[in-house]
């Protein structure tokens, strides 16, 4: 039970490949939280948001509508798992960033938005190089609260993959 040392330990081996197109800052943001157990202690900067640094790269907007985003996303090596398909992790980035999107297009910049629930559904597998459209569409938007549904389709084949539903409550809290 000693105290935990000012130098850390890293995440990286010899062997560690790090993407060019990765900044330094965020590949060190990266090594920070794997190589740390903490629930509190490391703060990211407000512009990094774990996954969102990796998936950034990876989604492209094929389109915008008042209630509908769709996007395409290349799944690379970087957001893969050991299996050679889309990590979990990598598909709850994508479809929280997605549906903040789609649910922007209906609610006003004057509400903040606070995302309440984000249920995943894995169905099946979107393998390394393939390409999935991501599809979010609003299902419901109140005053007080917005619910966004995500598909993910191979682009290809337009076999459902994996499903997404978001509820989004709206700051402040409209009064009754």
């Amino acid at each position: 039970m000693g105290e935990e040392s000012s130098k850390s330990k890293s995440s990286y081996t010899k062997d560690t490949i790090i993407s060019e197109d990765l900044s330094e800052e965020a590949a060190f943001l990266v090594d920070r939280l794997l190589s740390r157990v903490q629930l509190h202690g490391d703060n990211f900067p407000a512009q990094y948001e774990s996954f969102s640094e990796l998936t950034r790269g990876c989604l492209k907007v094929h389109s915008i509508h008042p209630g509908k985003v769709s996007c395409i996303l290349s799944v690379k090596s970087a957001i893969s798992n050991i299996y050679g398909s889309m990590h979990g992790g990598a598909v709850g980035a994508v479809a929280e960033r997605v549906s903040i999107a789609c649910a922007r297009t209906v609610v006003g910049n004057d509400k903040k938005l606070f995302l309440g629930e984000l249920r995943m559904s894995y169905l099946s597998a979107a393998t390394s190089n393939a390409e999935v459209l991501v599809d979010g569409t609003i299902i419901k938007s109140g005053r007080s609260i917005t619910v966004v549904a995500i598909d993910f389709r191979l682009k290809d084949s337009k076999k459902l993959v994996y499903t997404s539903n978001a509820t989004f409550y709206h700051m402040p809290v409209a009064s009754l």
